[in-house]
């Protein structure tokens, strides 16, 4: 069952199973949200925008023409996209840019992301970051402009550049934009 809350303002009609609309949130006809997602307050949603299952929206989130999230996906509260790298007043792109968010990426609250550019999967964005470039998978970026400040597992361990973890002192690999662990 979908759950949209009653002050929600919602015209698609592609909506998997499970997922909560909550107040305040505007999705426009063509936008396609996956199952068991969560759209919090105060978000907006455009046409050509599609999220697949198990994403979270959480409030102030504006996804605009041309946004791609893939399943698992965390999006911060105030995450800011881009779709026209040109704005100007009344006039449209034949196209708006493109991004992808890959599965399991996280970004961090307030963060803001150029147009164009792809979030690889389980990638993590730290809040305040201002992704200017694609970013690889596995991979902790931050800062403005963001920059690599290390790497993370599937479950969300951080790793440093160094390819140590932090908490449980294990060695990585990382080739061919995937995260292994070594094995001395």
């Amino acid at each position: 069952m979908v759950f949209i809350h009653k002050l929600a303002d919602v015209a698609t009609t592609t909506i998997g199973e499970g997922t909560k609309i909550w107040q305040f949130v505007v999705i426009l006809s063509g936008a396609k949200i996956g199952a068991n997602c969560n759209i919090c307050a105060q978000v907006l949603i455009e046409n050509d925008v599609i999220i697949g299952d198990n994403v979270t929206v959480k409030s102030g989130v504006q996804l605009w023409d041309g946004v791609r999230i893939e399943d698992n996906v965390f999006i911060g509260p105030n995450v800011t996209f881009t779709n026209d790298l040109v704005p100007r007043s009344k006039r449209f792109p034949d196209a708006f840019a493109q991004t992808t968010i890959g599965k399991g990426a996280s970004i961090g609250a307030n963060s803001t992301i150029i147009a164009g550019h792809s979030i690889g999967d389980y990638a993590l964005i730290g809040a305040g970051s201002v992704v200017t470039h694609d970013i690889p998978p596995f991979t902790v970026w931050y800062g403005v402009p963001a920059r690599h400040q290390g790497y993370v597992t599937k479950e969300g361990e951080l790793i440093g550049l160094d390819l140590l973890a932090k908490t449980s002192g294990q060695r990585y690999l990382y080739q061919n934009n995937h995260l292994t662990l070594a094995h001395d």
